[in-house]
């Protein structure tokens, strides 16, 4: 286990049910704390600049740029820019998976089957890719714009021929992941299943989200020096901040 946040101020909470989605918009300046509720929960996630949708989460430069293949505390989240959506500043869980992918409509119906809201109302099933697709239209986008997300409170470790495994029950009820962001983000979350989850059953494992006021950053920030590679990234998301209070130059 790793160490958690100091307290900060609570701006909002919530809960969002299992087999569920929602989105909403980040400011610099925020964190998003998402609690596990019963344990085993997935919750795929996908960030973009809401200014400029065409820069989204990038998951290949999120682990290339922190020598990993997990994500957890001190790791930062990557636009294709180079700059930084969010630092995870808290977490409970210790590993948190990012190469896993997303549940297909095809694939749900091949593991559990497609039930419909109205054939069985709150019983019914969606995929994360129906889930992701639901929110990016609200906001203009559609599957062109999917990009590789994340999966929160999820593991899948290789094997010694390289296949991945999804780890069963790795994170327990009250465990908790916080992100601190570091830039405006337009945030869409889903609690669908993971798509290697091996369960008999539909998954449905509910989470909370709460909104916190975070502290500035300071010199010594943990996620800021967690990497080289990190106070690059923060320098970058400077720069862009710069540009947007100064738009006609830099000072």
């Amino acid at each position: 286990m790793t160490e958690t946040s100091s307290p900060s101020t609570l701006l909002y909470e919530d809960r969002i049910p299992g087999g569920a989605h929602w989105s909403l918009l980040l400011r610099q300046g925020t964190s998003l704390r998402l609690i596990d509720l019963d344990g085993g929960a997935n919750v795929g996630m996908l960030f973009y600049n809401p200014l400029e949708k065409l820069e989204r989460y990038n998951a290949p430069d999120t682990l290339k740029c922190q020598h990993t293949f997990k994500l957890t505390r001190g790791h930062c989240l990557y636009s294709d820019m180079g700059r930084i959506f969010c630092s995870i500043v808290a977490d409970s869980v210790g590993w948190h998976d990012t190469v896993g992918g997303n549940l297909s409509t095809a694939a749900l119906q091949r593991k559990w089957g497609v039930k419909t809201y109205q054939d069985f109302r709150n019983d019914w099933t969606i995929s994360g890719e129906q889930a992701f697709l639901v929110e990016l239209a609200k906001y203009g986008l559609n599957r062109r714009d999917m990009a590789a997300n994340l999966n929160l409170f999820s593991k899948v470790a290789p094997d010694d021929d390289g296949k991945l495994h999804f780890v069963p029950d790795h994170s327990k009820a009250g465990d908790s992941v916080e992100l601190r962001f570091e830039m405006d983000t337009l945030v869409l979350f889903h609690t669908c299943p993971h798509p290697l989850n091996p369960a008999a059953e539909y998954p449905k494992k509910p989470v909370a989200y709460q909104l916190h006021a975070a502290a500035p950053v300071a010199e010594d920030d943990y996620c800021m020096n967690f990497r080289p590679e990190n106070q690059r990234g923060f320098q970058n998301n400077h720069i862009y901040h710069l540009q947007g209070k100064h738009p006609h130059g830099c000072c």
